[in-house]
């Protein structure tokens, strides 16, 4: 007898998983849990799992993403597992170890879907190259380092038909319905303005990087495999494995941890698209008297960014969004009394949407209380819950993946997903939007006089649909990226 090859087989699974489990448990004459037990799930009905980066935010992804052993977890990569991605090594004893996920990819054949956890700038490639291959991604927010890429995994996304969530779980969170409510009601009147901040960063960031040191590096770290994408440089202490965020070789800044959290309120529920421009000013640091200190190279200590939106459906006026960090935030509105919060607990991190009858005032949507509240001019007011109920880890945010890779592209369960690329990609593209403006406003020249001319310190008018600024030619450098060869897109 012909030995069945075995690409069929794993062809034939995959389109298993796809469709219903009916016909096959009808071949079953002994009912399958009292073969396995109750909650048993056969081998042929699990699904697959890898996992791109297994520690620290990694190791919740790929966990919650094996729903409690309900999925199979066949493989996780990280380059150094001596640290917390030691824990995912532990829970899943029986997967295969990798430093490369380049490698994994190409060895273990019988993946169906990964968890990509790694810093920002390996995000777009790792998806890109996972979703080249057939499999459905689930990816940390920013979902990608630049705009470029966020588009390239969108387009990608409905071309390959994989099924993507990014790992903004609060978009899961099921008193975004509230606000959602309030907004859709109408009661705020026309929406014109939404002030969102942070108290981020709390990582070193606004100096200069430290010096590279090889003498520091950690034995079990692969240091050329954690640059990636990034320009070759020697091993440079503290970057790994948390304070690259500060670096735009590696991170996204504050924008890009909290933005994702934050500006995704109201973003999804005003429907809105790409913005129209981008402004921006930056905390300047004095190292000296009358000379500023410049160092492009890293994000700033703090930032106040400006962004303007068309009408929306929701909203029949233009829209005006802000957003601060570094601990700056808006000026406490009249309407909400001065002994209360805006935003979260100590005012630290929220969001103002701010109508012509009144506001909504919300904290982080991560894991946080959203504690979703309404005040009206005239006097009204509605409160959402201080505490939320939440029965699963994150709001069931990577387990509604889970099962949306199994029903398959399309299905009700993926058109459910609240972070799918669809919704991810653009939203992505608006925070990243800030930090080009950000990185813009470094830009300088010598001027004749042998000053320094900051020559994009304007509203950058942006063309969303071409990915371009149209006023600032230099600026759009930052829309994409250069890559080291093997790391690209």
């Amino acid at each position: 007898m012909k030995k069945k090859d075995k690409s069929s087989h794993e062809s034939s699974r995959r389109s298993f998983i796809k469709k219903s489990a009916v016909g096959a448990a009808a071949a079953f004459i002994v009912p399958r849990h009292v073969l396995g037990g109750i909650g048993y799930t056969a081998p042929s009905d699990q699904l697959v799992l890898a996992a791109i980066g297994a520690g620290g935010k990694g190791a919740s992804d790929i966990r919650n993403a094996s729903v409690g052993g309900r999925e199979r977890v066949v493989a996780l990569c990280d380059v150094d597992f001596s640290g917390s991605a030691a824990s995912s090594v532990k829970l899943f004893p029986d997967a295969k170890l990798y430093a490369d996920y380049r490698i994994m990819l190409d060895k273990e054949k019988d993946i169906d879907a990964v968890t990509i956890s790694i810093p920002d700038h390996g995000h777009g490639p790792a998806a890109s190259r996972a979703m080249d291959r057939g499999l459905h991604v689930y990816v940390q927010k920013p979902l990608t380092h630049n705009i470029r890429e966020a588009r390239h995994l969108t387009e990608k996304a409905r071309e390959k038909r994989v099924v993507t969530q990014m790992g903004n779980q609060g978009g899961s969170n099921p008193l975004l319905n509230m606000v959602q409510g309030w907004v859709d009601s109408g009661v705020l009147g026309k929406i014109s303005k939404i002030q969102v901040w942070t108290n981020r960063p709390v990582w070193p960031q606004g100096g200069l990087m430290q010096a590279p040191d090889l003498s520091k590096k950690p034995a079990a770290l692969d240091w050329n495999l954690w640059l990636g994408a990034a320009p070759n440089r020697e091993y440079t202490p503290d970057l790994h494995p948390f304070s690259w965020r500060g670096w735009w070789d590696y991170g996204t800044g504050a924008l890009g941890d909290m933005g994702c959290h934050l500006i995704d309120i109201p973003f999804r529920t005003l429907n809105l698209k790409y913005p129209l421009d981008a402004e921006c000013s930056v905390g300047t640091v004095y190292s000296q008297m009358w000379t500023p200190d410049y160092s492009p190279e890293g994000c700033p200590a703090s930032s106040f960014v400006t962004l303007h939106y068309a009408a929306t459906d929701k909203s029949k006026s233009p829209i005006e969004m802000t957003w601060s960090d570094g601990g700056i935030k808006p000026s406490h509105p009249d309407i909400i009394p001065a002994d209360q919060d805006i935003g979260g607990p100590g005012s630290a991190n929220g969001v103002l949407i701010i109508g012509e009858k009144g506001l909504i005032s919300t904290n982080v949507n991560d894991s946080s209380p959203i504690m979703p509240k309404l005040y009206l001019n005239d006097g009204t007011t509605d409160f959402g819950p201080e505490t939320e109920p939440n029965d699963e880890p994150e709001y069931g945010h990577q387990r509604k993946w889970v099962d949306a890779c199994k029903a398959g592209f399309g299905s009700a369960e993926h058109r459910g997903l609240t972070s799918s690329f669809d919704y991810a990609g653009p939203m992505t593209e608006t925070v990243l939007m800030g930090n080009l403006a950000i990185r813009s406003y470094m830009l300088r020249r010598e001027t004749s006089d042998g000053g320094m001319d900051y020559y994009a310190r304007k509203k950058l008018l942006w063309d969303g649909e071409n990915m371009r600024v149209t006023n600032v030619e230099e600026a759009n450098q930052f829309v994409g990226r250069t890559y080291r060869d093997g790391f690209g897109l």
